[in-house]
């Protein structure tokens, strides 16, 4: 595989090029980036932009955990929107882009499909805005609907955790958990149960999935800290995580 120069001038940058397609470009599926793409975003002084979207990722996952685990007595995810349009949706949504630009398919397909995820949360969850819950005529059934949608987000994190097998604990961990939280989240709006005279999703199953998500944000924060940390301005090194 070789790299494009940037313009037809520059020679120095030709022969780093040259230098970078000799290294293999395979690596584990599952790492954020292979050593290929770190010497690419290298050389062409290109930011990280993983810990962008892990942390826009985990700031907005621990919200909504911590709202299914009814924290401090909080049990509507009303200040969820904000967080899922803005930073969990937009911004990681980006970072996923740039993924694409250094040519890591597996950080761009999963950071640019959570933020889509967020986004569409924040779009079902807009309190008197887009109005899709209410375009049920029974509560149940937009239970149900709801458990379809996050059936599905169950099977693609599926599919990404299957890409991580080979990569580390702590980026496994991610999506390990963040699995079982869609399962939990999945069977709890597909078994609702009814109060007063609505459906809600099961009580048990929702603060289950609270909690593996809660873990799933966690783990998220913590490989940020990994992309993050630099010997330039911490005195901790993407070596020691």
């Amino acid at each position: 595989m070789s790299v494009r120069s940037v313009s037809s001038g520059d020679t120095d940058l030709d022969g780093e090029d040259e230098r970078l397609s000799e290294i293999p470009t395979q690596g584990q599926p599952g790492n954020l980036h292979s050593q290929y793409q770190r010497g690419l975003m290298s050389k062409r002084n290109i930011g990280n932009p993983s810990p962008l979207g892990l942390c826009g990722f985990a700031l907005t996952t621990f919200l909504l955990s911590a709202i299914n685990m009814e924290t401090l007595d909080v049990s509507h995810a009303n200040i969820i929107v904000a967080a899922a349009f803005a930073y969990g949706g937009l911004v990681q949504l980006l970072a996923g882009m740039w993924e694409m630009s250094i040519g890591n398919t597996f950080g761009a397909t999963s950071l640019s499909s959570f933020g889509g995820f967020w986004i569409s949360i924040a779009i079902i969850l807009t309190p008197g805005g887009f109005e899709i819950a209410e375009s049920y005529s029974d509560s149940q059934e937009f239970q149900h609907a709801f458990s379809l949608f996050l059936f599905g987000w169950f099977i693609f994190t599926t599919i990404l955790l299957v890409c991580t097998l080979s990569s580390s604990l702590a980026h496994f961990s991610i999506f390990f958990t963040l699995d079982i939280a869609f399962l939990c989240l999945a069977l709890g709006r597909r078994y609702p149960h009814l109060s007063g005279s609505s459906y809600v999703p099961h009580a048990n199953l929702t603060y289950a999935g609270g909690v593996f998500g809660m873990l799933s944000a966690f783990a998220a924060w913590y490989n940020a800290l990994a992309g993050i940390a630099a010997s330039n301005h911490t005195y901790a090194r993407e070596g020691d995580f």
